[in-house]
Protein backbone atom coordinates (compact mmCIF):
# COMPACT_ATOMS: atom_id res chain seq x y z
CA UNK A 1 0.00 0.00 0.00
CA UNK A 2 1.54 3.11 -1.02
CA UNK A 3 2.86 5.55 2.05
CA UNK A 4 0.79 9.13 2.19
CA UNK A 5 2.93 11.85 2.40
CA UNK A 6 2.65 14.67 4.76
CA UNK A 7 1.88 18.29 3.74
CA UNK A 8 2.31 20.75 6.46
CA UNK A 9 0.76 24.26 5.62
CA UNK A 10 2.64 27.00 7.49
CA UNK A 11 2.63 30.40 7.76
CA UNK A 12 1.80 33.54 10.10
CA UNK A 13 -1.70 34.40 11.36
CA UNK A 14 -4.01 35.33 8.90
CA UNK A 15 -2.40 34.21 5.16
CA UNK A 16 -5.11 31.85 4.88
CA UNK A 17 -3.74 28.28 5.95
CA UNK A 18 -7.07 27.24 6.99
CA UNK A 19 -8.97 28.74 3.93
CA UNK A 20 -6.65 26.48 1.65
CA UNK A 21 -6.49 23.90 3.87
CA UNK A 22 -10.75 23.03 3.40
CA UNK A 23 -9.72 24.07 -0.09
CA UNK A 24 -7.44 20.84 -0.63
CA UNK A 25 -9.12 18.78 1.99
CA UNK A 26 -12.24 19.26 0.28
CA UNK A 27 -14.86 19.72 3.23
CA UNK A 28 -14.63 22.41 6.01
CA UNK A 29 -12.22 20.64 8.70
CA UNK A 30 -10.76 23.54 10.16
CA UNK A 31 -12.10 26.94 11.48
CA UNK A 32 -11.65 29.81 9.50
CA UNK A 33 -11.70 33.48 10.89
CA UNK A 34 -10.20 37.06 10.15
CA UNK A 35 -8.61 36.80 14.03
CA UNK A 36 -5.43 35.52 13.81
CA UNK A 37 -4.93 32.76 15.75
CA UNK A 38 -7.67 30.89 15.44
CA UNK A 39 -6.02 27.62 14.22
CA UNK A 40 -4.53 26.65 17.32
CA UNK A 41 -3.71 22.88 16.83
CA UNK A 42 -2.70 20.69 13.88
CA UNK A 43 -5.22 19.72 12.05
CA UNK A 44 -5.15 16.41 9.47
CA UNK A 45 -6.96 15.78 6.16
CA UNK A 46 -6.09 13.89 2.85
CA UNK A 47 -6.16 15.10 -0.58
CA UNK A 48 -5.23 13.31 -4.10
CA UNK A 49 -3.48 14.36 -6.60
CA UNK A 50 -1.93 13.12 -10.01
CA UNK A 51 -1.63 9.79 -8.72
CA UNK A 52 -0.46 10.61 -4.93
CA UNK A 53 -2.68 10.93 -1.33
CA UNK A 54 -1.41 13.17 0.77
CA UNK A 55 -1.83 13.94 4.21
CA UNK A 56 -2.56 17.39 5.15
CA UNK A 57 -1.92 19.37 8.27
CA UNK A 58 -2.50 22.54 8.87
CA UNK A 59 -0.89 24.55 11.94
CA UNK A 60 -1.65 27.70 14.44
CA UNK A 61 0.31 30.68 12.55
CA UNK A 62 4.02 31.56 13.96
CA UNK A 63 4.15 35.20 15.38
CA UNK A 64 5.61 36.88 18.37
CA UNK A 65 2.51 38.08 20.25
CA UNK A 66 2.51 41.96 20.98
CA UNK A 67 1.14 43.41 23.91
CA UNK A 68 -1.05 46.08 24.35
CA UNK A 69 -0.09 49.08 23.00
CA UNK A 70 2.15 47.71 20.67
CA UNK A 71 -0.38 45.99 18.46
CA UNK A 72 0.38 45.97 14.73
CA UNK A 73 -2.79 46.18 12.46
CA UNK A 74 -3.44 42.10 12.75
CA UNK A 75 -3.12 41.30 16.75
CA UNK A 76 -4.20 37.84 18.06
CA UNK A 77 -7.83 37.90 19.11
CA UNK A 78 -8.27 38.51 23.09
CA UNK A 79 -7.31 35.22 25.17
CA UNK A 80 -5.35 33.88 23.06
CA UNK A 81 -1.89 35.27 23.79
CA UNK A 82 -2.01 32.21 26.06
CA UNK A 83 -1.34 29.90 22.78
CA UNK A 84 1.05 31.94 20.82
CA UNK A 85 4.35 29.07 22.53
CA UNK A 86 1.93 26.50 22.36
CA UNK A 87 0.56 27.02 19.10
CA UNK A 88 4.36 27.78 17.46
CA UNK A 89 5.98 24.17 19.13
CA UNK A 90 2.99 22.58 17.28
CA UNK A 91 3.98 24.37 13.80
CA UNK A 92 7.80 23.15 14.48
CA UNK A 93 6.51 19.27 15.68
CA UNK A 94 4.49 20.04 11.57
CA UNK A 95 7.52 20.66 10.51
CA UNK A 96 9.67 18.08 11.60
CA UNK A 97 7.08 15.66 10.91
CA UNK A 98 5.96 16.57 7.56
CA UNK A 99 7.20 15.37 4.15
CA UNK A 100 6.88 18.37 2.25
CA UNK A 101 5.72 22.21 3.07
CA UNK A 102 3.85 24.76 1.34
CA UNK A 103 4.78 28.05 3.10
CA UNK A 104 1.59 30.38 2.78
CA UNK A 105 2.20 33.95 2.60
CA UNK A 106 -0.14 36.72 1.56
CA UNK A 107 0.56 38.37 -1.86
CA UNK A 108 -1.03 41.44 -0.77
CA UNK A 109 1.06 42.44 1.89
CA UNK A 110 4.48 41.04 0.17
CA UNK A 111 7.27 39.80 2.88
CA UNK A 112 7.18 40.64 6.21
CA UNK A 113 9.22 39.97 9.24
CA UNK A 114 7.23 37.30 10.58
CA UNK A 115 7.57 35.73 6.91
CA UNK A 116 11.51 35.98 7.07
CA UNK A 117 11.87 34.38 10.39
CA UNK A 118 9.44 31.56 9.43
CA UNK A 119 11.32 31.25 5.98
CA UNK A 120 14.60 30.91 8.43
CA UNK A 121 13.26 28.20 10.24
CA UNK A 122 12.03 26.36 7.11
CA UNK A 123 15.39 26.32 5.21
CA UNK A 124 16.98 24.73 8.69
CA UNK A 125 14.56 21.96 8.25
CA UNK A 126 16.25 20.53 4.95
CA UNK A 127 12.59 19.87 4.02
CA UNK A 128 11.30 20.18 0.07
CA UNK A 129 9.08 23.70 0.46
CA UNK A 130 6.67 25.23 -2.03
CA UNK A 131 5.41 29.00 -1.58
CA UNK A 132 1.74 29.33 -2.07
CA UNK A 133 1.25 33.39 -2.59
CA UNK A 134 -2.36 33.22 -1.46
CA UNK A 135 -5.20 36.03 -1.58
CA UNK A 136 -4.31 36.43 -5.32
CA UNK A 137 -7.95 37.05 -6.63
CA UNK A 138 -6.85 39.75 -8.48
CA UNK A 139 -4.87 38.30 -11.89
CA UNK A 140 -3.58 41.65 -11.94
CA UNK A 141 -1.36 41.32 -8.55
CA UNK A 142 0.23 37.36 -10.11
CA UNK A 143 3.37 39.56 -10.69
CA UNK A 144 3.81 40.26 -7.02
CA UNK A 145 4.18 36.76 -6.08
CA UNK A 146 7.84 37.04 -7.85
CA UNK A 147 9.35 39.15 -4.45
CA UNK A 148 8.73 35.90 -2.61
CA UNK A 149 11.06 34.04 -4.34
CA UNK A 150 13.90 36.24 -2.59
CA UNK A 151 13.04 34.00 0.60
CA UNK A 152 15.34 31.70 -1.12
CA UNK A 153 12.72 28.61 -0.37
CA UNK A 154 11.85 27.08 -3.48
CA UNK A 155 8.66 27.49 -6.47
CA UNK A 156 6.36 30.38 -5.61
CA UNK A 157 2.52 29.45 -7.13
CA UNK A 158 0.31 32.79 -6.61
CA UNK A 159 -3.51 31.25 -5.90
CA UNK A 160 -6.45 32.30 -4.41
CA UNK A 161 -7.70 29.41 -1.91
CA UNK A 162 -11.24 31.18 -1.58
CA UNK A 163 -11.86 31.15 -4.95
CA UNK A 164 -9.93 27.92 -5.77
CA UNK A 165 -7.82 29.95 -8.27
CA UNK A 166 -4.32 28.76 -8.98
CA UNK A 167 -4.90 25.61 -6.29
CA UNK A 168 -3.40 22.76 -9.35
CA UNK A 169 -0.59 24.82 -10.48
CA UNK A 170 -0.17 24.44 -6.07
CA UNK A 171 -0.67 20.94 -6.41
CA UNK A 172 1.17 20.07 -9.61
CA UNK A 173 4.49 22.19 -7.70
CA UNK A 174 4.45 19.76 -4.83
CA UNK A 175 4.29 16.74 -6.47
CA UNK A 176 7.00 18.06 -8.19
CA UNK A 177 8.69 19.05 -5.55
CA UNK A 178 8.14 15.74 -3.47
CA UNK A 179 9.53 13.70 -6.21
CA UNK A 180 9.65 9.80 -6.75
CA UNK A 181 9.51 8.12 -3.53
CA UNK A 182 7.04 4.89 -1.61
CA UNK A 183 4.03 7.38 -1.70
CA UNK A 184 2.94 7.08 -5.36
CA UNK A 185 -0.24 4.39 -6.30
CA UNK A 186 -3.83 4.16 -6.57
CA UNK A 187 -6.22 6.49 -4.36
CA UNK A 188 -6.27 4.66 -0.84
CA UNK A 189 -9.82 3.92 0.27
CA UNK A 190 -10.71 4.16 4.14
CA UNK A 191 -11.69 1.19 5.77
CA UNK A 192 -14.00 0.01 8.48
CA UNK A 193 -11.86 0.71 11.10
CA UNK A 194 -12.82 1.67 14.91
CA UNK A 195 -13.47 5.53 15.43
CA UNK A 196 -13.60 7.05 18.94
CA UNK A 197 -14.82 10.72 19.39
CA UNK A 198 -13.84 12.09 22.28
CA UNK A 199 -16.53 14.12 23.40
CA UNK A 200 -17.71 16.24 27.00
CA UNK A 201 -17.56 19.59 28.75
CA UNK A 202 -15.06 22.34 27.94
CA UNK A 203 -11.84 21.66 30.12
CA UNK A 204 -12.81 18.18 30.81
CA UNK A 205 -9.39 16.60 29.90
CA UNK A 206 -9.92 15.20 26.67
CA UNK A 207 -6.80 16.38 24.81
CA UNK A 208 -4.94 15.18 27.84
CA UNK A 209 -6.18 11.33 27.43
CA UNK A 210 -5.47 11.17 23.77
CA UNK A 211 -2.28 12.64 24.39
CA UNK A 212 -1.66 9.92 26.88
CA UNK A 213 -3.00 7.53 24.83
CA UNK A 214 -1.01 8.09 21.22
CA UNK A 215 2.21 9.32 23.66
CA UNK A 216 2.31 12.53 21.69
CA UNK A 217 1.72 15.80 22.53
CA UNK A 218 -0.27 16.40 19.08
CA UNK A 219 -2.99 18.01 21.08
CA UNK A 220 -2.34 21.43 22.88
CA UNK A 221 -3.68 21.05 26.46
CA UNK A 222 -4.32 24.14 28.63
CA UNK A 223 -5.71 24.81 31.75
CA UNK A 224 -7.94 27.23 29.75
CA UNK A 225 -11.47 26.01 28.75
CA UNK A 226 -12.55 25.74 25.09
CA UNK A 227 -8.72 24.79 23.73
CA UNK A 228 -9.35 22.44 20.88
CA UNK A 229 -11.62 24.20 18.87
CA UNK A 230 -11.91 21.79 15.88
CA UNK A 231 -12.27 17.88 15.60
CA UNK A 232 -8.86 16.37 15.44
CA UNK A 233 -8.09 13.15 14.00
CA UNK A 234 -5.19 11.35 15.14
CA UNK A 235 -4.62 7.63 13.42
CA UNK A 236 -2.87 4.78 15.73
CA UNK A 237 -2.05 1.03 16.19
CA UNK A 238 -3.62 -0.79 18.84
CA UNK A 239 -3.30 -4.56 18.87
CA UNK A 240 -2.62 -4.70 15.46
CA UNK A 241 -5.00 -2.86 14.48
CA UNK A 242 -6.18 0.70 13.08
CA UNK A 243 -7.87 3.31 15.56
CA UNK A 244 -8.83 6.74 14.90
CA UNK A 245 -9.15 9.02 17.80
CA UNK A 246 -11.15 12.57 17.46
CA UNK A 247 -11.06 15.37 19.50
CA UNK A 248 -13.51 17.54 19.95
CA UNK A 249 -14.08 20.80 21.32
CA UNK A 250 -15.72 21.12 24.40
CA UNK A 251 -19.31 21.46 23.96
CA UNK A 252 -21.20 24.39 25.67
CA UNK A 253 -24.72 24.92 26.37
CA UNK A 254 -25.58 26.65 22.87
CA UNK A 255 -26.70 30.16 24.74
CA UNK A 256 -22.67 30.50 26.20
CA UNK A 257 -21.11 29.56 22.62
CA UNK A 258 -19.43 32.76 21.46
CA UNK A 259 -20.08 33.97 17.86
CA UNK A 260 -18.08 32.45 15.23
CA UNK A 261 -15.05 30.20 16.21
CA UNK A 262 -16.68 28.77 19.51
CA UNK A 263 -20.25 28.31 17.44
CA UNK A 264 -18.67 26.45 14.46
CA UNK A 265 -16.62 24.12 16.62
CA UNK A 266 -19.47 22.75 18.19
CA UNK A 267 -21.28 21.92 15.10
CA UNK A 268 -17.78 19.72 14.30
CA UNK A 269 -17.97 17.94 17.39
CA UNK A 270 -21.56 17.01 16.95
CA UNK A 271 -20.26 16.17 13.36
CA UNK A 272 -17.30 14.33 14.63
CA UNK A 273 -19.79 12.33 16.96
CA UNK A 274 -21.91 11.48 14.10
CA UNK A 275 -18.85 10.38 11.57
CA UNK A 276 -17.43 8.08 14.79
CA UNK A 277 -18.51 4.16 15.72
CA UNK A 278 -17.86 4.95 19.50
CA UNK A 279 -18.05 8.35 21.72
CA UNK A 280 -16.31 8.38 25.21
CA UNK A 281 -18.19 10.91 27.27
CA UNK A 282 -15.40 12.39 29.52
CA UNK A 283 -16.84 13.73 32.81
CA UNK A 284 -14.69 15.86 34.89
CA UNK A 285 -14.65 14.00 38.46
CA UNK A 286 -14.95 17.37 40.06
CA UNK A 287 -17.73 18.33 38.83
CA UNK A 288 -19.55 15.23 38.24
CA UNK A 289 -22.45 14.75 35.91
CA UNK A 290 -23.83 18.00 34.49
CA UNK A 291 -26.76 19.11 32.30
CA UNK A 292 -24.66 19.56 29.96
CA UNK A 293 -23.14 16.03 30.03
CA UNK A 294 -26.56 14.61 29.40
CA UNK A 295 -26.99 16.74 26.76
CA UNK A 296 -24.00 15.13 25.32
CA UNK A 297 -24.91 11.76 26.24
CA UNK A 298 -28.29 12.45 24.72
CA UNK A 299 -27.15 13.51 21.77
CA UNK A 300 -25.10 10.63 20.68
CA UNK A 301 -27.71 8.58 21.70
CA UNK A 302 -30.49 10.46 19.19
CA UNK A 303 -27.21 9.36 16.65
CA UNK A 304 -27.71 5.62 17.79
CA UNK A 305 -23.53 5.64 18.38
CA UNK A 306 -21.90 3.56 20.89
CA UNK A 307 -20.97 5.43 24.34
CA UNK A 308 -18.80 5.17 27.19
CA UNK A 309 -18.60 7.00 30.44
CA UNK A 310 -15.01 8.00 31.34
CA UNK A 311 -14.65 9.82 34.13
CA UNK A 312 -11.41 11.76 34.24
CA UNK A 313 -9.43 13.06 37.30
CA UNK A 314 -10.34 10.73 39.68
CA UNK A 315 -7.02 11.27 41.09
CA UNK A 316 -8.19 14.76 42.59
CA UNK A 317 -10.49 13.51 44.97
CA UNK A 318 -10.14 12.93 48.83
CA UNK A 319 -11.46 9.28 48.76
CA UNK A 320 -13.22 7.23 51.17
CA UNK A 321 -15.02 3.61 51.34
CA UNK A 322 -18.18 5.15 50.35
CA UNK A 323 -17.05 7.23 47.20
CA UNK A 324 -16.59 4.92 44.41
CA UNK A 325 -20.06 3.37 45.17
CA UNK A 326 -21.99 6.99 45.58
CA UNK A 327 -20.29 8.45 42.45
CA UNK A 328 -21.34 5.29 40.31
CA UNK A 329 -25.10 6.00 41.76
CA UNK A 330 -25.21 9.77 41.09
CA UNK A 331 -23.91 8.80 37.29
CA UNK A 332 -26.23 6.31 36.96
CA UNK A 333 -29.25 8.70 37.89
CA UNK A 334 -28.10 11.10 35.59
CA UNK A 335 -26.95 8.87 32.72
CA UNK A 336 -30.37 7.05 33.96
CA UNK A 337 -31.13 6.79 30.02
CA UNK A 338 -27.76 4.92 29.18
CA UNK A 339 -27.85 2.39 31.61
CA UNK A 340 -26.05 0.12 29.43
CA UNK A 341 -22.82 1.89 29.18
CA UNK A 342 -19.49 1.10 30.95
CA UNK A 343 -18.71 3.55 33.34
CA UNK A 344 -14.72 4.03 33.90
CA UNK A 345 -12.19 5.77 36.56
CA UNK A 346 -9.49 7.09 35.57
CA UNK A 347 -6.81 9.93 35.49
CA UNK A 348 -5.69 10.92 31.85
CA UNK A 349 -2.80 13.00 33.97
CA UNK A 350 -1.46 10.34 35.76
CA UNK A 351 -2.29 7.16 33.50
CA UNK A 352 -4.48 5.59 36.55
CA UNK A 353 -6.40 3.06 34.43
CA UNK A 354 -5.37 4.02 31.08
CA UNK A 355 -5.18 1.10 29.41
CA UNK A 356 -8.89 0.84 30.41
CA UNK A 357 -10.01 3.32 27.53
CA UNK A 358 -9.00 1.45 24.49
CA UNK A 359 -10.21 -1.99 25.69
CA UNK A 360 -13.63 -1.01 26.65
CA UNK A 361 -14.18 1.07 23.56
CA UNK A 362 -12.86 -1.65 21.32
CA UNK A 363 -15.26 -4.14 23.38
CA UNK A 364 -18.05 -1.64 22.50
CA UNK A 365 -17.11 -1.97 19.05
CA UNK A 366 -17.43 -5.33 18.92
CA UNK A 367 -20.90 -5.43 20.66
CA UNK A 368 -22.23 -2.98 18.06
CA UNK A 369 -21.04 -4.86 15.25
CA UNK A 370 -22.89 -8.23 16.96
CA UNK A 371 -25.70 -10.04 15.78
CA UNK A 372 -28.15 -12.41 17.02
CA UNK A 373 -28.79 -15.67 15.18
CA UNK A 374 -32.78 -15.22 14.05
CA UNK A 375 -33.49 -18.70 15.53
CA UNK A 376 -32.07 -17.71 19.08
CA UNK A 377 -34.16 -14.21 19.09
CA UNK A 378 -37.36 -15.45 18.42
CA UNK A 379 -36.29 -18.01 21.28
CA UNK A 380 -35.74 -14.80 23.37
CA UNK A 381 -39.01 -13.56 22.21
CA UNK A 382 -40.86 -16.17 22.94
CA UNK A 383 -39.82 -16.75 26.30
CA UNK A 384 -40.19 -12.80 27.13
CA UNK A 385 -43.91 -13.27 25.73
CA UNK A 386 -44.78 -16.26 28.06
CA UNK A 387 -43.65 -13.90 31.10
CA UNK A 388 -45.58 -10.95 30.80
CA UNK A 389 -47.99 -10.94 27.69
CA UNK A 390 -48.59 -7.66 25.69
CA UNK A 391 -50.66 -5.48 27.43
CA UNK A 392 -54.32 -4.91 25.84
CA UNK A 393 -54.59 -1.79 23.94
CA UNK A 394 -58.76 -1.08 24.30
CA UNK A 395 -60.22 -4.56 23.04
CA UNK A 396 -57.25 -5.39 20.48
CA UNK A 397 -53.88 -7.11 21.53
CA UNK A 398 -50.75 -6.88 19.62
CA UNK A 399 -49.23 -10.33 18.77
CA UNK A 400 -45.61 -10.65 17.61
CA UNK A 401 -45.17 -13.23 14.70
CA UNK A 402 -41.67 -12.69 13.80
CA UNK A 403 -38.07 -10.77 14.44
CA UNK A 404 -35.31 -10.53 12.73
CA UNK A 405 -32.11 -8.25 13.58
CA UNK A 406 -31.87 -6.75 10.20
CA UNK A 407 -28.43 -4.36 10.60
CA UNK A 408 -25.63 -3.83 12.55
CA UNK A 409 -23.96 -0.78 13.89
CA UNK A 410 -25.98 -0.15 15.45
CA UNK A 411 -28.12 -3.21 15.97
CA UNK A 412 -31.91 -2.73 14.00
CA UNK A 413 -34.35 -5.75 15.64
CA UNK A 414 -37.31 -5.74 13.07
CA UNK A 415 -40.38 -7.14 14.71
CA UNK A 416 -43.56 -8.34 12.03
CA UNK A 417 -46.77 -7.72 14.38
CA UNK A 418 -50.31 -7.49 14.03
CA UNK A 419 -50.73 -3.80 14.18
CA UNK A 420 -47.38 -1.80 15.22
CA UNK A 421 -50.31 0.99 16.50
CA UNK A 422 -50.78 -0.96 20.04
CA UNK A 423 -46.98 -1.20 21.08
CA UNK A 424 -46.62 0.60 23.89
CA UNK A 425 -42.90 2.14 24.61
CA UNK A 426 -42.81 0.42 27.99
CA UNK A 427 -43.61 -3.03 26.23
CA UNK A 428 -41.30 -1.94 24.13
CA UNK A 429 -38.84 -0.93 26.78
CA UNK A 430 -39.33 -4.67 28.26
CA UNK A 431 -38.69 -6.28 25.15
CA UNK A 432 -35.05 -4.35 24.66
CA UNK A 433 -34.35 -5.03 28.70
CA UNK A 434 -35.31 -9.10 28.14
CA UNK A 435 -32.81 -8.85 24.85
CA UNK A 436 -30.42 -7.29 27.03
CA UNK A 437 -30.84 -10.24 29.58
CA UNK A 438 -28.36 -12.47 27.32
CA UNK A 439 -27.25 -9.81 24.98
CA UNK A 440 -26.12 -6.85 26.56
CA UNK A 441 -24.82 -5.48 23.55
CA UNK A 442 -22.42 -3.26 25.84
CA UNK A 443 -22.41 0.56 25.12
CA UNK A 444 -24.87 0.11 22.01
CA UNK A 445 -27.93 1.51 21.45
CA UNK A 446 -30.56 -1.02 20.08
CA UNK A 447 -32.84 0.04 17.61
CA UNK A 448 -36.43 -1.80 17.92
CA UNK A 449 -38.57 -1.30 14.73
CA UNK A 450 -42.19 -2.68 14.42
CA UNK A 451 -43.91 -3.88 11.21
CA UNK A 452 -47.92 -3.96 10.56
CA UNK A 453 -48.02 -7.20 8.81
CA UNK A 454 -50.76 -9.57 7.00
CA UNK A 455 -50.23 -13.54 6.25
CA UNK A 456 -50.71 -15.25 3.66
CA UNK A 457 -51.90 -18.74 3.73
CA UNK A 458 -49.43 -20.83 1.74
CA UNK A 459 -49.64 -24.97 1.14
CA UNK A 460 -46.09 -25.35 3.13
CA UNK A 461 -46.41 -22.44 5.55
CA UNK A 462 -47.26 -18.66 5.95
CA UNK A 463 -45.59 -16.23 4.33
CA UNK A 464 -44.91 -12.88 6.69
CA UNK A 465 -45.09 -10.07 4.10
CA UNK A 466 -45.75 -6.13 5.08
CA UNK A 467 -48.90 -5.19 4.68
CA UNK A 468 -49.62 -1.38 5.92
CA UNK A 469 -47.21 1.27 7.48
CA UNK A 470 -48.75 2.83 10.19
CA UNK A 471 -46.02 5.47 10.02
CA UNK A 472 -42.23 6.66 10.37
CA UNK A 473 -39.44 3.76 9.62
CA UNK A 474 -39.46 4.38 5.63
CA UNK A 475 -35.87 4.10 6.26
CA UNK A 476 -36.01 0.37 6.53
CA UNK A 477 -38.61 -0.44 3.93
CA UNK A 478 -36.08 -1.84 1.51
CA UNK A 479 -34.64 -4.15 5.01
CA UNK A 480 -37.97 -6.48 4.99
CA UNK A 481 -36.94 -8.03 2.17
CA UNK A 482 -34.41 -9.53 4.16
CA UNK A 483 -37.17 -11.76 5.95
CA UNK A 484 -40.26 -11.95 3.76
CA UNK A 485 -39.24 -15.39 3.09
CA UNK A 486 -39.23 -16.89 6.17
CA UNK A 487 -41.84 -19.39 7.54
CA UNK A 488 -44.48 -17.52 9.87
CA UNK A 489 -43.58 -17.78 13.82
CA UNK A 490 -46.29 -16.71 15.83
CA UNK A 491 -44.87 -16.25 19.68
CA UNK A 492 -48.42 -17.60 21.57
CA UNK A 493 -46.88 -20.35 24.09
CA UNK A 494 -46.61 -23.34 22.73
CA UNK A 495 -47.05 -22.56 18.94
CA UNK A 496 -44.09 -23.67 16.50
CA UNK A 497 -42.43 -25.27 19.01
CA UNK A 498 -40.36 -28.21 16.56
CA UNK A 499 -40.15 -25.61 13.85
CA UNK A 500 -36.27 -24.92 14.09
CA UNK A 501 -34.46 -26.26 11.49
CA UNK A 502 -31.37 -28.72 12.49
CA UNK A 503 -28.89 -25.81 12.05
CA UNK A 504 -30.05 -23.69 14.13
CA UNK A 505 -32.01 -21.57 11.88
CA UNK A 506 -35.94 -21.60 11.23
CA UNK A 507 -37.31 -23.53 8.25
CA UNK A 508 -37.26 -21.61 5.34
CA UNK A 509 -35.03 -18.75 6.47
CA UNK A 510 -31.68 -18.60 4.60
CA UNK A 511 -28.23 -19.45 6.55
CA UNK A 512 -26.75 -16.23 5.42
Amino acid sequence: MPRKPLLALVGRPNVGKSTLFNRLAGERLAVTNPIPGTTRDRLHGETFWNGVQFRIVDTGGIEVYQPKGMRDENPLSEGSAEFVPLIRDQALIAIEQADIIVFVVDIRHGITAADEEIAEILRRSSKPVVIAANKADDLGINDDAVEFYALGLGEVVPCSAVHGVGVGDLLDAVVQALGPGDWQGAEIRDDDHLKIAVVGRPNAGKSTLINKLIGEERVIVSPVAGTTRDAIDTDITWHGQRVTLIDTAGIRRRGRIERGVEQFSVIRAMNAIERADVALLVIDAELGVTEQDEHIAGYVIEEYKSLAIVVNKWDSLEKDSNTLVEFTRSVRERLHFVPYAPLLFISALTGQRIHQVLETANRVFEARHFRIPTSELNRIMRDAVRRHPPPLRGTRRLRLYFASQVRTAPPVILFHVNDRRLIHFTYKRFLENRIRETHPFEGTPIRLSFRSSTSTAKKDGVQVTAARDAGGEDELDELIEDVQDVEYIDFTPGAHDDDVDTDGYYVGESDD
